[in-house]
C-alpha cells in the first residue's frame, strides 16, 4: 500500500531519485531506482502502526523569512538552506576540525579519514557563528561544536566564550569525554567559559560496545569525564550510537545507569547507527534499528516501566513554543517542527524509592496539547480581554489533564501551569527539565533511508565554513567530502605546521606527566 511519494538518494552514486514510501505486512519500506545501479528497497520503519500513529503529531512549517532563492536542481542539490525549506534552525552545528583521538568504525563524519586537514579558524568559525544567528525572524538560539573531536583543539574553551559573545544562549560540544577524563580542570574551564550540556558519546555499561564501536576499551573514561562533570555541575546527555548485535541490548541499562546519575545526567539520545560515512553499508538490513524498534526494545528492557505509548514524536511538542510565542506577542520563538518520523522523546521522573514515573503516566498529552492548540488563536488577538480569557480557560482546563495522584512528589505541576500561563516565568520549564530525565532516539538518515520530506523540516543544521547553512542528513550524506576538500588547510602551510606542532607538543608533555606519575 502506497503511503507517500518522496525523493531519496542512490547509494551507490548519490543520484537524487523519485521514491516510494509504502507498507508491505505491516513494514514501512522505501524503494527507488537508480538508472545506473538498480532497485534499493530498504525498511523505514519495522511497525507499519507506530508509524501511522506518528504521522498524528505532524508540526505547522515554520520557515525561515531569509532563505536562499537560488535553486539550482531538486532538493537536496542545492542545500545552502533554500526556499523550499520548512523548519527553522533550532540547533546548529559547527565542525571545528576533522582531527580525532580515536578512529572509530562506525563514524557517520568519517572523521580524518580523508587526509586533509579541516580546521577552521577562530575568525571562520566566528563568521559561521553570525551566519546562524542570522537566521529571521529566530536567530539560531543554540550551538553545537562537534567534529572530529573538538576537544582536540587547544582552544576549546576560547570558542565556548566566542558563542557566548554571538549570543547564543545554549551552547554544547559533541565529545567522546577522553580529554574530559584526561584533564580534570577541562570541565570546569568549559563550564566557566559558558557551557551548557556535554554531549557524551557513551555505547553502553561494559566494555564489549566499545572494542566494537570505537575499537578501544574507554568506558573507564566515559565514567571519568562524568565525575569531573560532576565536579563542575556542568549537565551531561548520553549518546549512545545503537548497532543491531552490538549493544542494543544494553538500552535498559543505558537508562539505568543516566538515572542512577541523574544528579549530573540530563537526558539519553539515542541514535540508530546511520550507514554514512566509515559506517559499513553490507550489513544495513541485518543491523538497522528503526525508531519503533528502540522503542520496543526500552519497554522489554525496563519491564514495561517505559511503554511505547510514553513516546511522542518530537514535533510534538511545537504548540508549546507557539504557546510561548503567543504570551509574548511575538513569532520570534524557536520551534521544534521536525519531521514526525525523525525522532521520539519522553521524560521519565524518579521518585526517592528508585520507582521511575513516565509523564504520560499522570499527563494526557493529547488533551494537554489540544488544549495549548486551541488557547493560541485567543491569545494571537489584539484584545486584552481575549487574551485573558484565553489564559483564565487554560489555566482552568489544563489541570484536568494531570492526574495529582500520579505525578511524582517533588513536582507541583499546577503551580508550574500558573507560573507559566500568569507569571510567564518560562525559568520554571528549566526547572522541569532539570528534575526530570529526558529519553529520546533520533534516527539520522542514509542513503538506504533517505527521505527528501524528512530533509525539508530538518532543524538541526550545520554552518560551513563558506557561508551556507545545511541539513543535517544532507551534511552527512552529500556535502561533508566537498566541504573538507574546499575548506581544508593545505598540510605544507604554516597554518597546518603550527597546528601539527601543537599536536606533537601535546602528546609530548602527556607523556611527561605520565612518565612522572609512575
Amino acid at each position: 500500500m502506497k503511503i507517500t511519494k518522496t525523493k531519496s538518494l542512490c547509494p551507490e552514486c548519490l543520484k537524487i531519485l523519485d521514491a516510494e514510501v509504502y507498507e508491505e505486512d505491516n513494514t514501512i519500506y522505501i524503494e527507488k531506482t537508480c538508472p545506473e545501479h538498480g532497485t534499493f528497497k530498504n525498511t523505514y520503519w519495522h511497525d507499519a502502526e507506530a508509524y501511522k500513529k506518528a504521522i498524528k503529531y505532524e508540526a505547522e512549517s515554520h520557515r525561515l523569512t531569509n532563505l536562499n532563492e537560488n535553486i539550482k536542481g531538486e532538493c537536496p542539490s542545492n542545500c545552502g538552506l533554500c526556499k523550499e525549506h520548512e523548519s527553522q534552525t533550532v540547533l546548529g552545528l559547527i565542525d571545528v576540525t576533522n582531527r580525532c583521538n580515536l578512529r572509530c568504525p562506525i563514524c557517520f563524519a568519517n572523521a580524518a579519514a580523508s587526509g586533509t586537514l579541516f580546521e577552521p579558524s577562530q575568525d571562520e568559525i566566528r563568521q559561521m557563528l553570525r551566519n546562524l544567528r542570522k537566521n529571521q525572524p529566530v536567530p539560531t538560539p543554540a550551538i553545537q561544536y562537534a567534529g572530529g573531536e573538538p576537544t582536540v583543539r587547544d582552544d576549546i574553551v576560547d570558542l565556548i566564550k566566542m558563542a557566548k559573545e554571538e549570543g547564543f544562549t545554549h551552547t554544547q560540544i559533541a565529545t567522546n569525554g577522553i580529554a574530559l577524563a584526561n584533564n580534570e580542570n577541562l570541565a570546569q574551564e568549559l563550564k566557566d567559559a559558558g557551557l551548557n550540556t556535554v554531549y557524551l558519546q557513551f555505547d553502553g555499561v561494559t566494555e564489549e560496545p566499545y572494542l566494537k564501536t570505537r575499537n578501544a576499551n574507554i568506558l573507564h573514561k566515559k565514567i571519568e569525564a562524568i565525575e569531573n562533570c560532576r565536579k563542575a555541575s556542568l549537565g551531561v546527555v548520553l549518546v549512545p550510537t545503537l548497532v543491531k548485535g552490538i549493544n542494543e541490548d544494553q538500552i535498559g541499562d543505558i537508562i539505568q545507569f543516566a538515572l542512577d546519575n541523574i544528579d549530573v545526567i540530563r537526558g539519553v539520545n539515542f541514535q540508530p547507527v546511520s550507514f554514512a560515512g566509515r559506517t559499513p553499508t553490507d550489513k544495513v538490513e541485518e543491523q538497522r534499528i528503526t525508531i519503533d524498534d528502540f522503542m520496543h526494545l526500552v519497554r522489554e528492557q525496563t519491564d514495561c516501566d517505559i511503554p511505547e505509548d510514553a513516546f511522542y514524536s518530537a514535533s510534538t511538542v511545537a504548540p508549546i513554543s507557539d504557546l510561548i510565542a503567543a504570551l509574548n506577542g511575538t513569532d520570534e520563538e524557536v520551534t521544534l517542527t521536525c519531521h514526525e518520523h525523525c525522532g521520539v522523546g519522553t521524560y521519565v521522573f524518579k521518585e526517592k524509592d528508585g520507582s521511575v514515573i513516565p509523564i504520560t503516566d499522570f499527563i494526557d498529552v493529547d488533551k494537554f496539547m489540544e488544549i495549548l492548540e486551541n488557547t493560541i488563536p485567543g491569545l494571537e488577538k489584539d484584545s486584552k480581554l481575549s487574551k485573558s480569557k484565553a489564559i483564565a480557560k487554560a489555566v482552568k482546563n489544563l489541570p484536568k489533564t494531570i492526574d495529582t495522584d500520579k505525578s511524582p512528589s517533588y513536582i507541583d505541576i499546577t503551580s508550574l501551569l500558573k507560573n507559566i500561563f500568569i507569571k510567564k516565568d518560562y525559568a520554571a520549564l528549566g526547572d522541569f527539565h532539570m528534575n526530570a530525565l529526558l529519553i529520546s532516539s533520533m534516527h539520522f538518515m542514509d542513503p538506504f533511508n533517505f527521505d527528501q520530506n524528512r530533509v525539508k523540516k530538518c532543524v538541526i543544521h550545520y554552518a560551513t565554513p563558506d557561508g551556507r547553512i545545511i541539513p543535517f542528513c544532507s551534511m552527512n550524506n552529500i556535502y561533508r567530502e566537498e566541504i573538507e576538500e574546499k575548506c581544508h588547510v593545505p598540510l605544507d602551510s604554516d597554518r597546518a605546521k603550527a597546528i601539527m606542532d601543537n599536536i606533537r607538543q601535546a602528546k609530548l608533555d602527556s607523556l611527561k606527566k605520565e612518565q612522572a606519575g609512575k
